[in-house]
């Protein structure tokens, strides 16, 4: 399980989940220690993600070009556009989601290290994430390991379910992105048309007064 773990961090079209439902009905079946299952499931998960993260820390700028090698299959330069369009719009908690994306899963954890992301920040945000879905995945394929069939179709439906899930999100965040620059484009205009009006009404008051005419003398009587 550690070897498919690892193959599936490095883009390898593998079912991750499904990997871990396997270990976990391992160990229902008595062939496998369910503790050192779901320990064995975290540590090849992380290894995984961390040699991509590292690689795009190292060939990040390669990719699209030869020397990119095994990852520039993976990592095009169009998939990794778009996932730093999601750094830049979600920040670095977008590794933590990411988990739970398998189709830019990769793409994520080798732009993460490619962007500069600190090492320390992506083991918390992508370990956070892992310490749910190891442990889970492993104890459901131990807990309905007599039922293994159905598990993993309930698993594939609940994926169908979160993907369409994070796309709600997306549209309903992206629709309150777009009202909210409007509103603050309208908010910019109105202050800036206020300050016009503040700096004509300033600039009338500082022009020079118009002199006093000269006061008139009454003529002196003559006597």
């Amino acid at each position: 399980m550690f070897g498919i773990l690892l193959a599936c961090g490095l883009g390898v079209p593998l079912p991750e989940d499904v990997s871990l439902i396997l270990g976990g009905y391992l160990a229902h079946a008595g062939k496998a220690n369910l503790w050192v299952m779901m320990i064995t499931g975290f540590v090849g998960i992380m290894v995984g993600d961390s040699i991509i993260f590292f690689a795009g820390r190292r060939i990040g700028s390669q990719v699209g070009n030869r020397k990119g090698g095994f990852f520039a299959r993976i990592v095009t330069p169009e998939k990794r556009a778009r996932v730093e369009q999601l750094f830049h719009k979600h920040g670095d908690k977008i590794v933590c989601l990411a988990r739970f994306m398998p189709g830019v899963r990769a793409v994520t954890f080798f732009t993460a290290g490619s962007v500069g992301m600190k090492y320390l920040r992506f083991l918390f945000f992508d370990g956070a994430a892992a310490l749910v879905s190891a442990p889970v995945f492993i104890y459901l394929g131990f807990r309905f390991g007599g039922e293994l069939e159905t598990l993993l179709h309930n698993v594939k439906k609940g994926q169908t379910r979160v993907i369409l899930v994070l796309v709600a999100v997306a549209v309903v965040y992206l629709g309150y992105f777009l009202w909210k620059r409007r509103r603050d484009k309208a908010t910019a205009a109105a202050a800036l048309a206020q300050l016009n009006a503040q700096a004509v009404i300033a600039a009338v008051q500082k022009q020079p007064e118009h002199a006093a005419p000269a006061a008139h003398r009454e003529p002196s009587s003559l006597i």
